[in-house]
């Protein structure tokens, strides 16, 4: 099943298998390992949450803290339901012998793809890339004259503020004024607990841009208050210009780290 029908599972479901560990395939593994199930993350990739950057470790030890269990740099090569559930056939990504994984239940988050099969794009000659999203300018104009685009159809993070954003940019392309989108000022939450939020930059990019900068941490558990609520498991770290202190990127991994991500922009 996908997350959508994530909660229709049976609450019974002792252990559940979660194909992908991005933002919605952690929480909902989250959810399902209070409610008393056994889950285990399975993603082709070395990391979970890549855009995270380094808080991503941390946030990976919280959540095996909580049982719950990963497999990485692995592929699911076929699911084939049993009689009491399913069974998973697994491979490492970089190629190698197959091992097989049973469970009562498989909720597959590998990721969303834009939904334009349908629109008959090709039929008045509008753009689109292998993945399916529609090319636009920096006016989200596509190719057609009078044909915009926005939101999770076009390439960029496929979040609701992000599409409002566009939404509102494009509008104001199209009545002949200057719209702005700073998709450096996006912010991406994983609901779990604790939280996890970023906004801006990683350290990888940054250095990959070759930019002049400097790191500063916090960990809560120097925080009297954090640990007055037994709630002090996270950190805060910030990357910024060295010379001008412009913030980069913001990086939380907290109680309520989506509430407070923001407001250091």
């Amino acid at each position: 099943m996908c997350h959508l029908w994530g909660f229709g599972a049976e609450r019974g479901s002792k252990e559940i298998v979660v194909i992908g560990a991005g933002y919605i395939g952690l929480e909902m593994g989250s959810v399902w390992g209070r409610l008393g199930s056994e889950v285990t993350v399975v993603e082709f990739g070395p990391d979970i949450v890549p855009t995270m950057g380094e808080v991503r470790k941390q946030f990976q030890r919280s959540l095996e803290k909580q049982k719950m269990k990963f497999i990485l740099k692995t592929k699911v090569v076929s699911v084939d339901t049993t009689g009491n559930g399913v069974k998973l056939t697994l491979e490492p990504a970089a190629g190698g012998d197959q091992t097989s994984l049973e469970a009562d239940v498989v909720l597959v988050s590998a990721g969303r793809v834009p939904f334009t099969a349908g629109l008959e794009l090709d039929k008045i000659g509008v753009q689109t890339d292998k993945a399916g999203r529609i090319l636009v300018n920096e006016r989200f104009a596509t190719n057609v004259p009078g044909v915009y685009a926005i939101g999770d159809v076009i390439p960029g993070p496929m979040l609701a503020h992000k599409a409002e954003e566009d939404g509102v940019a494009c509008v104001e392309y199209i009545a002949g004024k200057e719209g702005h989108v700073d998709y450096d000022l996006v912010p991406g939450v994983v609901y779990t607990h604790p939280e996890v939020a970023s906004v801006g930059k990683t350290e990888e990019q940054v250095k990959t841009l070759g930019l002049d900068y400097r790191v500063g941490k916090f960990p809560f558990l120097a925080n009297s208050r954090a640990k007055a609520i037994d709630d002090a498991e996270g950190v805060v770290k910030i990357l910024a210009e060295k010379e001008t202190d412009k913030i980069l990127g913001v990086h939380i991994m907290a109680p309520n780290a989506g509430s407070s991500s923001m407001r250091l922009f």
